[in-house]
């Protein structure tokens, strides 16, 4: 079932990416449910003799370190509440299914701090209660689950009606028309049809290779992992070699090529498998481990996952999302630990932010988000580390750069809390980018390729000619009042055209103080800080 939904949402990805009604690249709906619930495939693929509750406790866990953005950490939740009603059981009825869902639903709801409705939340809500009440009519699980395909593709239409940006728009939730398509393929799975992804595709991180790390020794009968490559010098056969290690422990994998014999097996006698080996050619690579001393990481794929956690060196540490070398350059001069590079569309997993959490040496770790888009996925990392994470609900970078001006790396958390979430409120964030679809919105007609200004989240004007955007932030800058702007321009723009950008707002704004500095941050040619 959830090796079918993720590939039906990657299939389904870009389509559920186009009701994105505003046409900025930003934190894509699609994209992040996709990478999200392929993280989960991709673990579901490789887990051995999978009972209900294993495979329901490894979606939930690759789900939540892999989600991203909202509609990802939304969609991790749901599968988190699933897990939760089925650990211990080894079957699920249409009663226990349904009461999953809810539990799902509940997990979601706990976690968003103001539900909106006409979401993914209200989808997922309301076909859980009639998941409920068909279960009290008939207890076959597909009847369910059917029962609450028919009322999600009913609550899914009205999210129309439900939010006025979708009701301008014409368009539905992408994150709920996400959870249909999931809940669609997952009936197909129970029909025992697969869902078969076009070639092409990403479909996150699948191997279709032979992984030596994909091994279950957790009952070690065998006490030595022995791993070797062979260079090829003869004709001899390898599936001779195969016979013989297979008589001489188990776990064994064995890959052949015109070039080189590539070996993995669990034995108690490493001496003879090398030995027989010889015979082949002569060793590129040679590995043995002792599995009664460690687990190591080829063979436990759960050691992959395990955080390496710094020791605490210190009372506070901070990390922050960023984007571009200039802008991380700018937070760690301010003093922050660790940078999480957000890729293009500034949009890391919660497992990114826990990697770099973990390696702060401090007890407590404040994560600085600096999108809107990222915040959920960052308050998920507290129940992944022992370090105690606080996270500061910065929704841009110049709010995050403000909000470091007022941290106190000795004061006491409530304290620094209150100090920069006051701070940020004091900065406005202007950003130009473009337009990367043809669109009407507020009254605006937005044409491919049109300039985009936004102060704040709002859209601010539309252009042709960016000096015109640039006059215009720097006229409303002027009458805001604001003293100090700082611009940081992007890595598509040359220096000598943000100096003349900067000369704009020094022309306008005379009693401002204008500073310039390079970003490095892609999609957005300008991003603008006054305060």
């Amino acid at each position: 079932m959830m090796i079918n939904a993720a590939a039906s949402i990657e299939i389904n990805k870009q389509a559920l990416n186009e009701l994105n009604v505003f046409p900025v690249p930003d934190g894509d709906t699609g994209t992040n449910m996709s990478m999200t619930i392929n993280a989960a495939a991709a673990d579901l693929r490789k887990l051995e003799d999978p009972s209900l509750e294993k495979a329901a406790a490894a979606s939930a866990s690759a789900m939540l370190r892999g989600a991203r953005g909202n509609s990802g950490v939304i969609l991790s939740l749901l599968l988190r509440g699933i897990s939760k009603k089925l650990k211990g059981t080894e079957e699920c009825d249409g009663v226990l299914w349904a009461q999953a869902l809810q539990e799902g639903v509940d997990a979601a709801y706990k976690a968003v701090m103001k539900p909106a409705e006409g979401t993914i939340l209200t989808v997922a809500r309301l076909a859980a209660a009639k998941a409920r009440q068909a279960s009290e009519e008939n207890n076959y699980f597909e009847f369910v689950h059917e029962a609450a395909i028919a009322e999600a593709k009913v609550a899914l239409a009205n999210t129309t009606n439900q939010n006025p940006v979708l009701k301008k728009a014409g368009v539905v939730d992408a994150g709920g028309k996400g959870w249909l398509v999931a809940l669609e393929a997952m009936l197909l799975a129970l029909k025992g049809e697969d869902i078969i992804v076009p070639e092409g595709l990403d479909t996150g991180d699948v191997k279709e290779a032979a992984d030596f790390s994909d091994f279950n020794t957790e009952d070690i009968t065998f006490t030595y992992c022995t791993e070797f490559i062979i260079s090829r010098e003869n004709d001899l056969d390898p599936e001779k070699l195969r016979e013989f290690l297979s008589s001489l422990g188990d776990s064994l994998v064995l890959v052949d090529d015109e070039e080189i014999i590539k070996v993995h097996v669990h034995t108690n006698d490493p001496g003879k498998a090398l030995h027989e080996a010889m015979d082949y050619g002569s060793f590129v690579t040679v590995k043995i481990e002792n599995m009664r001393l460690q687990h190591t990481e080829k063979v436990m794929s759960e050691q992959e996952l395990a955080p390496k956690i710094a020791e605490p060196e210190k009372p506070i540490g901070v990390v922050s999302v960023c984007v571009g070398d200039g802008i991380a350059d700018v937070f760690r001069n301010l003093g922050v630990d660790g940078v999480i590079s957000g890729g293009q569309t500034m949009n890391p997993s919660t497992q990114d932010i826990l990697e770099v959490v973990n390696k702060v040496p401090a007890e407590t770790v404040y994560v600085l988000p600096n999108n809107k888009n990222i915040i959920m996925a960052a308050q998920q990392v507290d129940a992944l580390t022992p370090k105690n994470v606080v996270v500061i609900p910065s929704k841009t970078i110049p709010q995050g750069i403000t909000a470091m001006l007022s941290f106190n790396p000795e004061g006491e958390t409530e304290e620094n809390v209150a100090a920069m979430t006051e701070a940020m409120g004091t900065v406005d964030t202007m950003q130009i980018t473009y337009a990367a679809r043809n669109s009407d919105f507020d009254g605006f007609m937005i044409h491919e390729g049109d300039y985009l200004a936004l102060y704040g989240s709002a859209l601010f004007g539309t252009s042709k000619d960016i000096k015109i955007l640039l006059k215009s932030l720097a006229e409303k800058v002027r009458d805001e009042g604001k003293t100090y702007v700082t611009i940081y321009y992007g890595d598509n723009v040359k220096e000598k055209h943000a100096q003349k950008a900067a000369d704009i707002f020094a022309e306008i704004c005379p009693d401002a103080d204008v500073n310039l500095l390079h970003g490095g941050q892609p999609v957005y040619y300008y991003m603008i800080s006054a305060e």
